[in-house]
């Protein structure tokens, strides 16, 4: 077996790394955005949509928005520091192995 073979299993480091950078701004965008007023978010959504929210319904939507976007951040934040983390044990077990004794 090659190691050709397993070249284009894998996506290119450009489309991962805009994955990557997109799934920090989606939801920091929305975080953002998001009006503070419940009745501009069911005006938003009736311009965008032409769906005609209720104001307790703009409320749980904007509070549902919030928590998914806080909640995003949150986990992407925890899997990068995971991924530092896991990179830089490798990295030290790298320089314990190359030092003599």
């Amino acid at each position: 077996m090659s190691p050709r073979c397993c070249e284009n299993s894998r996506t290119p480091i450009f489309i991962r790394r805009f994955v990557e950078v997109a799934e920090w701004i989606v939801p920091s965008a929305i975080l953002a955005l998001i009006p503070k007023c419940p009745m501009c978010l069911a005006v938003y959504v009736a311009l965008w949509t032409g769906i005609g929210l209720s104001l307790s319904a703009a409320i749980y939507l904007r509070a549902a928005l919030l928590v998914v976007s806080i909640g995003l951040i949150l986990f992407f934040a925890l899997r990068s520091a995971r991924r530092l983390i896991h990179k830089f044990s490798q990295h030290e077990q790298l320089i314990e192995r190359s030092m003599p004794c």
